[in-house]
């Protein structure tokens, strides 16, 4: 099993790694990410695990890094099955709060950048007549809230993206999951970005209340995966949110969502 991990040095991306460690001896693992030393750091955990593990440096932001990304697994690999569309940042801020460069940003890295890897690694796949993609999207895309929306809107793309990617690839054999998870104990918020300090403050109490980890996560996407899942819903309050918006009236959930919302509104306009 070869398997290409993006964003795989830290966070969910490194969990997932181990996980698939875990669960497949010998498996042969690349984590491409721009942190070196923590690159580094995630290759000796795996190979500890008895994985053939390997690190490249990638920003997906980079054509050419991503590019020669995919020519060293086809020169070491000559093909790949599982590709993790997982490398992102996080923004926040209300509408006045995030200028254009910050969407900007934030659109590059967390769909453009999945676009240009899905590009480079999909000749591979069709070769082969199979593959599988998993995009890490968020509960974000699919129930968006106040104060995210930039961040909001690029999961919601990727959401769209995958759904599209879902119906392209089938006929080539190659398989297709989107994962929107809510917030987890993560380092997300290490690459946050937002002018209004209380768009920090908000983020930091939902990882701080989140009741599952990293691991928790990538053993819920694991298990779905192995049902070949399309949408991969890991948090229970998650999926109750979204069941709600599906079969509520619209103008209700709305109701509903605006009353949630109101301290929230409330504690981001008294730093503006």
């Amino acid at each position: 099993m070869r398997v290409l991990i993006t964003g795989g040095a830290t966070g969910l991306g490194q969990a997932l790694a181990m996980k698939w460690a875990q669960k497949h001896k010998g498996i042969q693992i690349c984590i491409a990410d721009i942190n070196e030393e923590r690159g580094h750091n995630t290759i000796k955990a795996l190979e500890d695990l008895g994985a053939q593990a390997f690190y490249l440096h990638c920003d997906i932001t980079c054509e050419k890094d991503v590019k020669q990304v995919a020519e060293v697994l086809q020169s070491r690999w000559q093909g790949i099955d599982f590709v993790f569309n997982n490398a992102g940042v996080a923004t926040g801020g209300g509408l006045l709060d995030e200028n254009i460069e910050q969407w900007k940003w934030v659109f590059d890295i967390n769909v453009l950048g999945m676009v240009r890897v899905s590009q480079a690694l999909m000749p591979m796949m069709k070769a082969q007549k199979s593959g599988y993609f998993i995009n890490i999207a968020s509960q974000a895309g699919l129930t968006p809230i106040p104060y995210m929306g930039s961040y909001n809107a690029v999961k919601a793309a990727v959401v769209s993206f995958s759904e599209t990617m879902k119906l392209e690839l089938a006929p080539e054999g190659i398989n297709v999951s989107v994962v929107c998870p809510s917030f987890f104990k993560t380092n997300l918020d290490e690459s946050m970005r937002s002018t209004n300090p209380a768009a920090h403050k908000m983020i930091d109490r939902f990882f701080a209340k989140a009741d599952m980890t990293r691991e928790d996560v990538a053993e819920s996407i694991y298990q779905q995966v192995q049902q070949k899942r399309f949408l991969i819903l890991t948090h229970k309050l998650g999926k109750r949110v979204y069941w709600l918006k599906k079969l509520l009236p619209s103008q209700r959930y709305i109701n509903k969502m605006l009353a949630q919302t109101k301290t929230m509104k409330q504690a981001m306009e008294k730093h503006k």
